[in-house]
C-alpha cells in the first residue's frame, strides 16, 4: 500500500473547486463560443498567438482557471495577482521581474483579478510593460470594461465576454465531481435523482458556487455501510438562499432592474412578478425597486392612467412604513397594476424633445404678456401687459401666446389613444380648436 505524504493530505483537505480546478482546455467546461473548435479564442491559444486580454463575465465561470490554462499551454511564466491587496509599489516589483525573464527570453502572463477595483493610477502603471511586451496582461473583471477600465489599457487589450454556465454544464461538471478521483471518486455517495439539478440551478451560473454547495451537501450527509447517503432535505438545507445572491452594484443588479422594468412595459405579469421575486429574495433594497416603479408610471404608462402613478407611490410609502418581507405583496400589487396598464411613453417624449429646444435656445425671452410684474419699474416695461386671466373666460381658455417666438407652433406633447390618454387626445383636439376659432384678426 502506498503511504501517503503530508502533501497528499493537504491537497486533499483543499476546497473542493481548487482539487477539480481543470488543467486543460479540454477539462474546461462552458465557454464554448470561444473556445470551441475553429472559434477565436481557441485558435488565439492553439496557434500561440496570446495577447493582453480582459475576461468579462460573472463570478465563478473559470476566468483565473483559463488564464492559468493559456500559461500552461503557451509555456509561459503565470504570476496571480490581486487587485484588491496590491498597490503600485507590488506593480512595480511584478514589472521588474517579468522584464527579467523577457530579457531570458521567457514570456510572462500577468492575471490581474478584479481588475476594475484599480484606479486609474495603478492601471497605467501596466501600459509601458504591455507596450513594451514585457508581459502578456490578462485581467479579469465581473464589470464593464468600458466603464471600469482606463481607455488606454483597454485599447491594447482584447476583451472577451465569458457567460454564466448553463445548468446542465453544472450538472455535467458536479457528476464529474462525483466520479474523479480528485473529488468524491473515492468514496459512494448516494443520493436521490435530480439533487444534482437543483444544486446546478441554484448555483446560477457559478461553477464555484455549485461545487462549494456539492461539498457542504456530501460532508453532512449520512454515513451507512460504507456509503454517504444524502437526503433531499440535505440539499435543500444547504442550497438555501444563497445562490440568489447578487452584488447590489454590480451588472446583475442592473440586469434584474432591466428585465422587471421591460417585462412591465410588455404587460407579462408572470414575468413582471418573477423578477421582483429574483430581486427580493436575493436581498434587493424594496425601496429602490419601489422608486424605479414610481419611473416607470409615468415614463411607461403617463397619462393613459394617471392613477398608476398613484398606486407606485402608494407602494413606496407601504415599503417605507412596513418593510420586508410584508411589503412584497404591496410591490407585486404595484407590478400587476404597472403591467396591465394602458402603456404611453407620451410624456418621457414630449420632455425629451422640450429638453432638446431648451439646451439649443436658451436665451429665448420669456414674452413679456406672461412675465411678473411686482414693481412699478417692471409695468413700466409693459412686463404682464395684455396678460389674460383664464379664468376669467366663459370657456376657461384665451388666445394668450405663452411660448417665444421662434417656438410658439412647436408642439411637444402628443397623446396616444391608449387607456384614459384618448380622452386627453380628444380635450387636446377642443382646445387646438378652440384656439384657431378665436384667432386675432
Amino acid at each position: 500500500m502506498q503511504q501517503q505524504s503530508f502533501f497528499d493530505s493537504k491537497a486533499a483537505s483543499a476546497p473542493l473547486a481548487s482539487r477539480l480546478r481543470p488543467r486543460t482546455l479540454e477539462e474546461f467546461v462552458g465557454q464554448k463560443h470561444l473556445l470551441g473548435e475553429g472559434k477565436i479564442l481557441r485558435q488565439l491559444i492553439d496557434q500561440d498567438l496570446v495577447s493582453s486580454m480582459i475576461f468579462w463575465g460573472p463570478p465563478g465561470v473559470g476566468k483565473t482557471t483559463l488564464a492559468r490554462i493559456i500559461a500552461g499551454k503557451t509555456k509561459s511564466n503565470f504570476i496571480d495577482f490581486s487587485a484588491v491587496t496590491s498597490g503600485i509599489k507590488e506593480i512595480k516589483e511584478v514589472m521588474r521581474q517579468a522584464e527579467q525573464n523577457r530579457l531570458m527570453g521567457e514570456r510572462t502572463i500577468l492575471f490581474v483579478d478584479e481588475i476594475h477595483r484599480f484606479n486609474k493610477a495603478q492601471q497605467d502603471a501596466f501600459l509601458p510593460f504591455v507596450e513594451k511586451g514585457s508581459i502578456i496582461l490578462i485581467g479579469a473583471t465581473t464589470e464593464n470594461p468600458s466603464f471600469e477600465i482606463n481607455s488606454a489599457l483597454l485599447s491594447r487589450c482584447k476583451v472577451f465576454v465569458l457567460q454564466a454556465l448553463s445548468s446542465q454544464e453544472l450538472e455535467q461538471m458536479l457528476q464529474h465531481a462525483l466520479t474523479d478521483p480528485r473529488g468524491f471518486g473515492n468514496q459512494q455517495v448516494e443520493m436521490p435523482e435530480g439533487m444534482l439539478a437543483m444544486i446546478a440551478n441554484a448555483a446560477n451560473g457559478d461553477a464555484r458556487s455549485a461545487l462549494n454547495t456539492l461539498e457542504m451537501v456530501v460532508l453532512n450527509g449520512d454515513l451507512r455501510d460504507g456509503k454517504t447517503v444524502i437526503t433531499k432535505e440535505t440539499v435543500e438545507q444547504c442550497v438555501s438562499k444563497k445562490s440568489l445572491l447578487y452584488d447590489k452594484n454590480g451588472e446583475e443588479h442592473y440586469n434584474l432592474i432591466s428585465a422587471l422594468h421591460k417585462s412591465m412595459r410588455n404587460s407579462d405579469v408572470d414575468a413582471s412578478i418573477y423578477w421582483l421575486a429574483r430581486m427580493l429574495e436575493a436581498g434587493e433594497d424594496p425601496l429602490y425597486i419601489a422608486r424605479r416603479m414610481i419611473r416607470f408610471a409615468s415614463e411607461d404608462v403617463g397619462m393613459a392612467d394617471s392613477r398608476a402613478l398613484q398606486i407606485a407611490v402608494a407602494a413606496y410609502q407601504a415599503c417605507h412604513f412596513i418593510g420586508m418581507p410584508e411589503c412584497n405583496v404591496h410591490l407585486t400589487h404595484a407590478a400587476v397594476y404597472l403591467a396591465l396598464a394602458p402603456k404611453s411613453n407620451a410624456l418621457e417624449v414630449a420632455y425629451n424633445t422640450a429638453r432638446k429646444d431648451a439646451l439649443e435656445q436658451l436665451a429665448e425671452p420669456v414674452p413679456l404678456v406672461i412675465r411678473n410684474a411686482p414693481t412699478r419699474l417692471m409695468k413700466e416695461l409693459h412686463y404682464g401687459e395684455g396678460y389674460q386671466y383664464a379664468h376669467d373666460t366663459e370657456d376657461k381658455l384665451t388666445n394668450m401666446q405663452c411660448m417665444p417666438d421662434s417656438l410658439k407652433d412647436r408642439r411637444y406633447y402628443h397623446p396616444t389613444d391608449q387607456g384614459s390618454e384618448a380622452k386627453v387626445q380628444q380635450r387636446l383636439a377642443q382646445i387646438d380648436a378652440w384656439k384657431k376659432a378665436h384667432q386675432p384678426h
